[in-house]
């Protein structure tokens, strides 16, 4: 029995005084789901599925899709209740000449398509996809003279994409199969090739006709792909979205997903924690204190001490790994003229930058070649530096509050202490000297300007975002491509203490700083409102930095002296779980936790999130 009731014989609906859709209505039956029926005096008339143009798009998605799980009887069967054409019978004939090799036939049914075709031209490049392949096959099979005769009489006179042709005849020269699908990047004679030649062929052919390849799929991906933006903590790298969610519910991410727990408190330091800072590789995470010291820490299920690098006199309140994570460079506070360069592998001191004792070195970033580095301060250094402390450029009068090498090794970003930005190309720099009032051709730009003093900021992996932290003002996001101010996010504190933020998670979605308030702030990119405040820490929260291979890690330096690791919440955690964030009002939903932070090693209870 069908699921109306119909009788079925051999698995086919029976068409004998059978309504359209398989189904026999009673004699009283009445309008209802679509379906119309109308009663004649002697008899009953097929009820008539009436359905809209999003319906009948439904119906032709549902039997494309059908068709490509193999069940071809069931497609049909769909096609024939709905009413419905899956696609037009010539490019469904198209479509099974392509799959079979039959070229020259598929030319003719190529032909009657033409004046289906929304673009004059998109018959021209059709044609020449189906000879490129026939070419291909022919090469592939030996038949050189036929390939010969393809190439000359076929596809040349279609005076199309002359460079492709030139290239296509220098595949003659292939002396194995091989050789030619590895230099054609070709998949060979088979339906692998030809079904990528048909994926192609549809993308020139209107919906109407026939529908894109795996167009359910894509729509299903699209809707997924915008549920997890419009989730606030989604943070977990899916790289098939299809296969790893499912298409029952909305999708949402638990809050304890999210790194909003204490995993661990590192109490190492006696003093004040300035800076923390993750390895690129996410197995070390440098942190350096008031306390003259700086330690690295080995990053497994927990974080293990592994080095402890010591006098540094006035402290240690920035930090800059090497890109290979060999080195680490070691800056201290305004009042310090020197910074130390450490080879974390061995524990040996690289060398020890120090020009004059006037010098404030407070900053510093790397080059991408690991081979240099750029360091300054407020008072007015600027030097790019080799590893072994020679200074190779230096410049007078930039007062320097913070530096990021960019990735095109060429160009470094600084801000000042006149609240700007500016980019300075070292490639192309010589004599010039330096104006302050001039615009040198090695300043690239001198467009990002804030009304208030740029205590620190970060760049994302693109090299096209840059998170600020503004003294009074908070954390700002600039786009530095279009020299805008993008979003002002809310709830941080900021006075006039550095503070560091970051980019972190999966694509880098998330921001996180500390604040004044002694708390952590995390936010989406792309909301202003915070998504996560951890509590915990009982000073300044002074930095903030994202583990880069682990997205579920992140680490805060504090007053306090200790840093803390954040993660996701243990699988035994009975604490209320919350969803996501309402992607309509934005609000946020705060938690309070009865249990006090304790700074101990037994830490992973002690919360304090928002």
């Amino acid at each position: 029995m069908q699921s109306n009731g119909s009788p079925t014989h051999n698995g086919d609906a029976q068409t004998s005084s059978s309504a359209q859709n398989g189904a026999e209505p009673e004699p009283s039956a009445s309008s209802s789901n679509g379906v119309e029926v109308t009663q004649v005096a002697e008899g009953l008339e097929k009820a008539k599925v009436v359905l809209s143009r999003s319906d009948e798009d439904i119906v032709r998605l549902i039997g494309q899709h059908l068709n490509g799980l193999g069940l071809h009887r069931t497609a049909e069967l769909l096609m024939a209740e709905s009413g419905c054409r899956l696609e037009h019978p010539s490019a469904a004939k198209f479509r099974e000449l392509v799959m079979a090799g039959e070229w020259e036939q598929a030319e003719e049914v190529l032909s009657e398509l033409k004046s289906l075709l929304d673009k004059p031209q998109a018959a021209l490049k059709m044609k020449f996809l189906l000879l490129e392949q026939k070419y291909l096959e022919y090469l592939e099979d030996g038949q050189v003279i036929e390939a010969l005769y393809c190439l000359r009489n076929e596809l040349t006179p279609l005076k199309f994409n002359t460079e492709r042709v030139h290239q296509l005849s220098g595949y003659i020269m292939c002396s194995t199969a091989e050789e030619l699908r590895e230099r054609a990047e070709w998949e060979g004679k088979g339906p692998k090739s030809r079904a990528k030649l048909m994926e192609k062929l549809q993308a020139y052919m209107p919906p109407s006709v026939m529908l894109p390849p795996r167009r359910l799929q894509t729509l299903l991906s699209q809707a997924i792909e915008l549920q997890k933006e419009r989730c606030p903590y989604h943070n977990t790298k899916n790289e098939d979205s299809l296969q790893n969610m499912s298409l029952l519910l909305d999708h949402v991410c638990s809050r304890k997903q999210f790194p909003c727990r204490t995993r661990q408190i590192l109490s190492e330091h006696c003093d004040e924690v300035w800076f923390c800072k993750f390895s690129n590789d996410g197995t070390k995470l440098a942190t350096g204190s008031k306390d003259s010291t700086l330690n690295v820490y080995e990053i497994t299920q927990e974080a293990k001490l592994l080095r402890t690098f010591e006098g540094h006199q006035y402290g240690v309140s920035y930090l800059s790994w090497s890109p290979d994570d060999v080195y680490l460079i070691a800056c201290g506070p305004e009042e310090c003229s020197e910074l130390w360069v450490w080879n974390v592998q061995t524990g040996e001191l690289r060398v020890k930058v120090s020009q004059s004792p006037e010098d404030s070195l407070t900053s510093a970033a790397w080059n991408i070649d690991c081979k240099r580095f750029v360091c300054g301060g407020t008072r007015g250094q600027f030097y790019q530096c080799d590893l072994d402390g020679n200074v190779m450029d230096s410049w007078e009068g930039v007062r320097v509050q913070c530096l990021q090498y960019k990735k095109d090794g060429k160009t470094v970003l600084a801000s000042d202490t006149h609240h700007r930005i500016r980019g300075y190309n070292f490639e192309e720099l010589s004599d010039h000297n330096l104006d302050p009032m001039a615009q040198d051709p090695w300043i690239v730009d001198n467009k990002i300007v804030e009304d208030h003093p740029i205590m620190s900021f970060s760049v994302d992996d693109s090299g096209r975002l840059a998170l600020l932290n503004v003294a009074t003002q908070g954390v700002h996001l600039w786009d530095l491509q279009d020299k805008v101010l993008v979003r002002k996010y809310q709830g941080v504190t900021q006075g006039f203490y550095t503070i560091h933020s970051c980019f972190g998670g999966v694509n880098q979605d998330f921001v996180a700083s500390g604040s004044e308030d002694n708390k952590v702030y995390v936010w989406h990119l792309k909301r202003e409102l915070p998504i996560a405040v951890l509590a915990g820490h009982t000073r300044t929260v002074n930095c903030v930095t994202w583990n880069p291979q682990i997205p579920g890690m992140l680490a805060s330096a504090s007053d306090d002296g200790t840093v803390r690791l954040w993660g996701p919440a243990s699988a035994d955690d009975e604490s209320d779980d919350l969803p996501c964030l309402s992607p309509l009002d934005g609000t946020v939903r705060v938690l309070e936790k009865d249990k006090p932070a304790a700074e101990s090693d037994d830490s992973t209870d002690t919360d304090d999130e928002v």
